[in-house]
């Protein structure tokens, strides 16, 4: 009797449903001889719409964009769970794992507003920078983390809160002249198949017309742990899927968000906590850099281990900003 497909579950979304894509793609590529099926899933954050990202909400569930998949997980509904690793609570239930993390796509953030032409209110050069927007300018996004770093640099820009995928944000800057320009991943753009060209347009499906991007370095906008990575998540007991998922793990990625995680972990916060942090790996060392905005105050820490103690490298920055 041949053996059942092995379930992989994701969110619907589209980005999801990209990230899913390529993992059933190295999946087969790895396992040529095994089935693997997707297995759509709506969380909780898939249909709180309206409810904001940005403020703290304590009747709101931890994982608002994980637990549905994790339940199917303990059901035997699925086998393995695929989460955009920022999403993934530090925190995961008894008996569920963090099995593997394939190779991460750039960190950085992007920065998407109106080209300037002779029909738009207000529109932008090539290239602009957050330096180069007017006082006063409006800045959409629902992360807290981005938030607090324009603010830091920019205390008189005026930010307001968007929802909605990658598509529609992009569509909401270039209808509402109200709104100057919002915040995106560019990994996520990248799995989505745009690509943004030396002189900032920005080329893929349906891309609204009218609108350039400026990719942020990382001096300006550190990331949110785990930005660029994903996160398989498994039964902790399921020695068949954890053989497939040592197959698809990149080691450098998986120590890196480890240290990210211990430190957001140590500093108590969900993944909207208004922090940010970014590992790297250089020869047999991690080095962990760090930013916090909690009770308003910027507070930045760095330091560097042995690889080994990556999770140590985090509780240590964790102890030394709270």
């Amino acid at each position: 009797m041949a053996e059942k497909p092995i379930i992989i579950c994701t969110r619907g979304s589209a980005l999801a449903l990209a990230q899913s894509n390529m993992i059933a793609a190295m999946c087969r590529a790895a396992f040529p001889k095994l089935q693997f099926e997707l297995k759509i899933i709506k969380t909780t954050g898939d249909k709180l719409q309206k409810a904001s990202m940005a403020k703290t909400d304590p009747s709101l569930p931890k994982g608002l964009f994980t637990k549905e998949l994790e339940v199917a997980l303990f059901k035997g509904h699925a086998d393995l769970a695929v989460h955009s690793l920022k999403d993934l609570p530090t925190e995961l239930p008894a008996g569920l794992i963090l099995a593997a993390t394939p190779e991460r796509e750039d960190v950085r953030d992007v920065l998407i507003y109106r080209k300037a032409s002779k029909t738009t209110a207000r529109g932008f050069k090539a290239n602009a920078t957050v330096k180069d927007f007017p006082k006063g300018a409006t800045i959409a996004t629902s992360s807290t983390r981005r938030k607090m770093s324009l603010l830091a640099a920019r205390p008189d820009l005026n930010i307001v809160e968007i929802r909605g995928n990658v598509a529609t944000r992009m569509q909401k800057v270039a209808d509402r002249e109200e709104i100057d320009a919002t915040m995106l991943a560019l990994a996520g753009l990248t799995r989505l198949k745009f690509k943004i060209k030396a002189d900032g347009t920005i080329t893929g499906k349906d891309v609204p017309a009218g609108l350039l991007a400026s990719v942020l370095g990382l001096e300006t906008m550190l990331p949110c742990v785990g930005q660029g990575a994903i996160g398989l998540e498994t039964r902790a007991d399921d020695d068949r899927i954890a053989q497939i998922c040592a197959k698809l793990n990149h080691a450098a990625t998986f120590h890196c968000v480890t240290a990210e995680r211990a430190f957001l972990r140590g500093m108590g916060g969900g993944c909207q906590s208004p922090v940010g942090a970014h590992a790297q790996i250089s020869g047999n060392k991690i080095s962990l850099k760090t930013i916090s905005f909690r009770d308003e105050l910027v507070k930045r820490g760095e330091a560097k281990r042995p690889i080994a103690e990556a999770a140590l490298l985090g509780e240590q920055i964790a102890e030394e900003l709270k």
